[in-house]
């Protein structure tokens, strides 16, 4: 049996050496055409270039993304399976669902970040309270305080609202959308005093005058609204809140291949092309390592439990 074990491990080793030697499956847990998937495509495009073998984007949505994600899970783990991870299903489901399926610690290997979308919090003009401080005070002058919406229970906004109430005492009620076109098309139409959500679907409105910028939650301020500030810069500590995007694969992928494909994708991010493509999109392109991406899924994991705990959210 050793002999036997001895023989194979020079295979296995060339084998990873000479990776890829077919395509790639990446697997996105979402349906077609969101930022989720638009991100994905356009780093599966990329890689597919400097890997010399296809990278395919194969979409699998359902339960906020844990069908998909459950898929690469418990997938062969040679490196021709990977994850479009997402920060909601991988850091917020966990603590939201019953059963997501899969432990994505334990389950999935950590390749690297893609990118950051930075959130921010608008208000619709007519609002008397601009400033975040004036927005708290507002909201805790009313009985019924003041509505967020967002584009749907236990995603990231909405829990970045939960902790903004955690930290500041702030009255504020979640109104949950069915994505956030509705709630932003209701902000604007002065339906509901404040929305927060990506960058992405409320600058152009901000920049128009039709919407008021209150705070980013990243920890600088974002290059598409540099004049707004953070959260932090209002007196918020520690609030530090983006969705963001990575790449993954299942655990045990040997970690030759983990390696390349993290040299690789940083490639990608710092082609110039590439970032201006992903600023687009609403995402600040953030490469680094594995060992990164692996200490802020475990980062986000447990500070977000006690906000998910504390604002009983839950999903069937």
């Amino acid at each position: 049996m050793a002999l036997a074990c001895w023989a194979m491990a020079p295979e296995r080793a060339w084998a990873q050496a000479l990776y890829p030697t077919k395509p790639i499956r990446l697997v996105v847990p979402f349906t077609p055409g969101g930022v989720t998937d638009t991100s994905g495509r356009l780093i599966a495009e990329q890689l597919s270039k400097r890997l010399g073998q296809n990278v395919v984007v194969d979409n699998k949505p359902g339960a906020s993304g844990n069908i998909g994600t459950q898929i690469v899970a418990t997938s062969e783990p040679d490196g021709y399976t990977l994850l479009l991870g997402f920060d909601g299903t991988l850091v917020i489901n966990p603590h939201v669902f019953p059963k997501v399926g899969f432990d994505p610690i334990k389950d999935l290997a950590p390749i690297g970040k893609i990118g950051d979308a930075v959130l921010i919090l608008v208000s619709n003009p007519a609002v008397p309270a601009k400033t975040l401080k004036e927005i708290i005070a507002l909201s805790k002058s009313q009985a019924n305080g003041l509505s967020y919406g967002t584009s749907g229970t236990g995603g990231t906004p909405h829990i970045g609202g939960e902790l903004l109430k955690l930290r500041t005492g702030a009255n504020l009620t979640h109104i949950p959308y069915k994505g956030g076109g509705q709630a932003m098309t209701d902000v604007l139409g002065g339906n509901i005093p404040l929305v927060y959500t990506a960058i992405a679907g409320a600058i152009q409105h901000v920049k128009s005058g039709k919407l008021h910028a209150v705070a980013v939650s990243s920890a600088q301020r974002a290059n598409s609204l540099p004049e707004v500030a953070t959260f932090i810069e209002n007196g918020v500590t520690d609030f530090d809140i983006n969705s963001w995007v990575a790449l993954l694969a299942p655990a045990k992928t040997p970690k030759p291949i983990l390696d390349k494909l993290n040299t690789e994708l940083n490639a990608v991010l710092s082609d110039p092309a590439v970032r201006e493509r992903l600023n687009g999109m609403g995402i600040s392109a953030t490469p680094g390592s594995a060992e990164k991406l692996g200490q802020d899924m475990q980062r986000d994991l447990a500070r977000y439990g006690p906000v998910v705990k504390a604002a009983n959210i839950k999903v069937e």
